[in-house]
């Protein structure tokens, strides 16, 4: 079972102003891989909150995966990538460029994404964009790798080889 972490950064979702669908989109495909969400927040647009957040949830929940939707985009409030590389040690960068890609299939839009993914402790973070849309078809690139990532992350496997 992988333990999970659901991040939301919105100013609008965390006022209860919009309904965070991104998010629960994320609650309902980690069943997929297992995955059971032991926490689900909805942060400010705040570099601060984003990165005190995804630390307590690396560090004293001590998930296994953390899956970030929203500010990943152009606007001034969008941080949530500089926030994540605030308290990763190691960063994976195959990961957003594979949904960047695989993206560009669907919208020329996708170059636009300023996404990261990386390594704290033994947990991985993944930043995803804030559209349900989106969300789903950045799942449907990465899940199928996910459990292998989190297996070889927390030490019950070491090889990648096929």
């Amino acid at each position: 079972m992988i333990k999970v972490g659901i991040l939301t950064a919105s100013d609008k979702g965390h006022k209860g102003e919009r309904e965070d669908k991104s998010g629960k989109v994320i609650q309902d495909r980690v069943k997929e891989i297992s995955g059971i969400v032991s926490e689900y927040v909805i942060v400010p647009d705040e570099r601060d909150s984003i990165s005190s957040t995804l630390i307590s949830m690396a560090d004293k929940s001590q998930l296994d995966l953390i899956l970030t939707t929203g500010g990943t985009g152009f606007s001034p409030r969008d941080i949530t990538p500089e926030a994540t590389k605030d308290v990763i040690e190691r960063e994976v960068p195959g990961i957003p460029e594979a949904i960047r890609a695989k993206s560009m299939e669907i919208t020329n839009r996708a170059m636009l994404s300023r996404a990261t993914a990386g390594i704290r402790g033994k947990t991985l973070i993944i930043n995803m964009p804030g559209s349900p849309k989106a969300v789903n078809e950045s799942l449907d690139i990465i899940l199928p790798v996910l459990i292998h990532a989190i297996e070889i992350l927390i030490g019950q496997t070491g090889e990648c080889a096929r």
